[in-house]
């Protein structure tokens, strides 16, 4: 099971890195907070102080073309919070 989708980044994101060394990942909905853990330690070789997760349900969506409506439904995802000790950073953007 790969753990770990995608980092989020975004502006709240990226402050909340800067001044209180949290980060965001979309994760696997079958995650639990030890696991999220170790992969995050594993992946980026720093130390996970604590891990929040939050779940999102999809949203049903609806839109109105030339040929009728289109109703469908967005993913739902799990997304966690990983705050990391003193010290330590992640650098997304090191690779571009």
């Amino acid at each position: 099971m790969d753990i770990i989708i995608k980092p989020i980044i975004t502006e709240k994101m990226t402050v909340q890195g800067e001044k209180l060394n949290r980060f965001g990942f979309i994760v696997d909905n079958r995650a639990n907070k030890i696991q999220i853990r170790k992969a995050v330690e594993d992946l980026y070789g720093v130390t996970v102080d604590s891990v929040n997760t939050m779940r999102y349900g999809g949203k049903q969506k609806t839109r109105y073309t030339k040929s009728g409506v289109v109703t469908g439904k967005e993913n739902s995802f799990k997304k966690a919070i990983v705050t990391l000790v003193e010290g330590d950073t992640i650098d997304f953007y090191s690779n571009i």
